[in-house]
């Protein structure tokens, strides 16, 4: 109940401790134990994705079938705040001017995770961090086989595997009212940005259930 309401409310140690009657000691120990037992449960929860069938949400709806049939997912990175010691805060200052962790994820569209790497500093930027992933073997990262693809936003490249939307072109969902010019290409942008926002959905859920990752946390990195 303990770990629950810390990571349900982002309490801190002490307060927890004050509210339960027990002394930090106690607090940090079963918090940390809790921790290393659910990092052990991961793989049960998140698993590759299904590259073998094309998912409801696109073989369901004609705004989206035929065209991202070999859609599989999409990819993107969010920011959750961290204390460090000041000789790393440069190295895990992000571009908005807090530290924080850089989290790969790869979500599909039930809104749930299929891969997650955790760890890197804010500074570092989310292609790199993808481009990481896919070179070394030990992440294990799912590279989509043949003509399967995860949906990118405009700050990955385009290439084998991944599809971004056309640059230059009105991209947001809340840009839908000001179609015009290209129109193709704004309507391809429209429905990939639509498809996308599986990911911010999935992280807008996954943020409030757990406050701790969106408040800034009483625990050091390591935690």
């Amino acid at each position: 109940m303990i770990f629950l309401i810390v990571v349900g409310h982002c309490d801190s140690t002490r307060r927890s401790g004050y509210e339960w009657r027990h002394s930090i000691e106690t607090v940090s120990r079963h918090f940390n134990n809790i921790c290393l037992h659910i990092v052990g449960l991961a793989p049960q929860f998140i698993g590759p994705p299904d590259f073998d069938n094309i998912p409801p949400v696109i073989a369901n709806n004609s705004r989206y079938f035929p065209y991202f049939r070999d859609c599989v997912g999409a990819i993107d990175g969010t920011h959750i705040p961290c204390i460090v010691d000041v000789h790393l805060q440069a190295a895990y200052r992000n571009r908005k001017g807090y530290t924080s962790r850089n989290i790969l994820t790869v979500v599909d569209f039930d809104l749930k995770f299929t891969y997650l790497v955790a760890g890197w500093e804010g500074s570092v930027h989310d292609s790199r961090v993808l481009r990481d992933s896919m070179s070394d073997p030990t992440f294990s990262f799912p590279t989509p086989p043949g003509e399967k693809y995860f949906l990118v936003d405009s700050g990955y490249a385009n290439r084998r595997g991944f599809l971004a939307p056309y640059r230059g072109t009105n991209y947001h969902i809340r840009d839908r009212r000001r179609l015009g010019g290209d129109r193709k290409k704004e309507l391809f942008n429209y429905r990939h940005a639509s498809l996308c926002n599986a990911v911010e959905r999935t992280f807008e859920i996954w943020k409030s259930r757990f406050r701790i990752l969106r408040g800034v946390p009483h625990y050091p990195l390591r935690t």
